[in-house]
């Protein structure tokens, strides 16, 4: 798996820094430090195993790297929906990144599934 031109990669990182914003933003503008501090852990560790999986030393080592990538993925998504539901986003906020976020999920659930299957 290369890194450039990569699509996992490319929308990991992109993501990465949303949530890095997100939680600039969450943590001076609203005084939030607790939920979003857990939503900067698992956002940005999507990323990171992702590119992990990249100097995978086998089949087996690249689909666990992917694995935790996709649970660190659904983590964040369980973040996102209480940063949301206890108002510190509005539904725009929320629905643009809880999208990228769904997004991210949904390539990386076809990566581990393709990945399983070959």
């Amino acid at each position: 798996m290369k890194e450039q031109g990569n699509i996992v990669l490319e929308k990991s990182k992109s993501f990465a820094v949303r949530v890095i914003r997100l939680y600039q933003y969450l943590s001076s503008e609203k005084k939030e430090s607790v939920l979003s501090k857990q939503l900067l852990r698992s956002g940005t560790s999507i990323g990171a195993n992702a590119h992990e999986a990249v100097g995978a030393s086998s089949r087996k080592d690249f689909l666990n790297k992917m694995y935790i990538a996709l649970k660190e993925c659904r983590e964040t998504q369980y973040w996102l929906e209480l940063i949301y539901m206890t108002d510190y986003l509005t539904n725009t906020e929320y629905e643009s990144i809880a999208n990228d976020c769904n997004e991210l999920y949904r390539i990386l659930s076809s990566i581990t599934k393709s990945t399983k299957e070959n």
